[in-house]
């Protein structure tokens, strides 16, 4: 079914406004500009730290639009389950943060923050109508319908896994380089966006470092398509090597690029 078309704001969007400044943080990161950089993160932890409204409101979009692959009964309950946890929530305390975070994103980042383009927006958009009460109910309806199909809907697993070689590492590098955030995986911009924000010598950071490493390494021992490549060897040659080497954009795009190899095993 269709959905409706309907007028919507994204810079009421809360989960639109977080995206574009972690996209806008990755620019700034490959540009090495330290002080806009500087800036997007003291935003970031200002409006999105734990507690604050904004990071409330943003974890009942992600618990929508992060989730795929539930049944029916699984995508409804979660959309009734969010519905009741975003009505709970303070709405003027919402748009007053909001407001306030438009104006600082303006004042100090720049408009264009607002023009990065989302592969997932239409979701973002629909997640946003269905807790608008302004809209018609049916309509409202329609729209979380079409919310259940999202979440009921896997994603591409037909992709076959590409040799790994020189140049398709070396291709992944320098489309990581130039689009930076605009189809990265959740997986990675988890890591990026906590390699930004962490201070220097972060234990935090190296702990969930080492357990996303090892979740890799697991992975890449238990699956037979990998394993089965011809370079499998230096592939956990890769993985052993990152006890010794320093923690920077080297070691976080190869760790990015086995991320890549290892959801297209999954």
């Amino acid at each position: 079914m269709d959905k409706p078309k309907l007028k919507h704001n994204k810079k009421r969007n809360t989960a639109f406004l977080y995206e574009a400044l972690v996209k806008e943080l990755a620019k700034a990161t490959v540009e090495k500009n330290e002080l806009l950089k500087k800036q997007i993160v003291s935003v970031l932890k200002e409006f999105f730290s734990n507690g604050k409204p904004l990071a409330r409101e943003l974890d009942v979009y992600k618990t929508l639009y992060e989730t795929k692959e539930v049944d029916k009964e699984m995508a409804k309950s979660l959309i009734n389950e969010s519905k009741r946890v975003y009505f709970g929530l303070s709405q003027s305390d919402i748009f007053n943060e909001q407001s306030r975070l438009i104006s600082k994103v303006n004042k100090d980042i720049g408009k264009s923050v607002f023009q990065h383009f989302m592969p997932n927006y239409k979701n973002l958009a629909t997640i946003s109508q269905i807790f608008d009460l302004d809209i018609p109910i049916k309509t409202r309806i329609l729209l979380e319908q079409t919310l259940v199909d999202y979440l009921t809907v896997g994603e591409n697993t037909s992709k076959q896994l590409e040799p790994i070689d020189n140049i398709v590492y070396k291709t992944f590098v320098k489309k990581f380089n130039e689009k930076y955030g605009t189809s990265l995986l959740e997986e990675q911009k988890s890591l990026l966006t906590k390699y930004i924000m962490a201070e220097d010598d972060d234990v935090e950071f190296k702990l969930y470092l080492n357990e996303e490493i090892g979740r890799i390494k697991k992975t890449i021992s238990e699956s037979s398509s990998i394993k089965s490549n011809k370079n499998y060897s230096e592939l956990v040659s890769m993985l052993e090597s990152f006890k010794q080497k320093q923690i920077d954009t080297k070691l976080l795009e190869d760790i990015m690029y086995l991320q890549v190899l290892v959801k297209e095993a999954e």
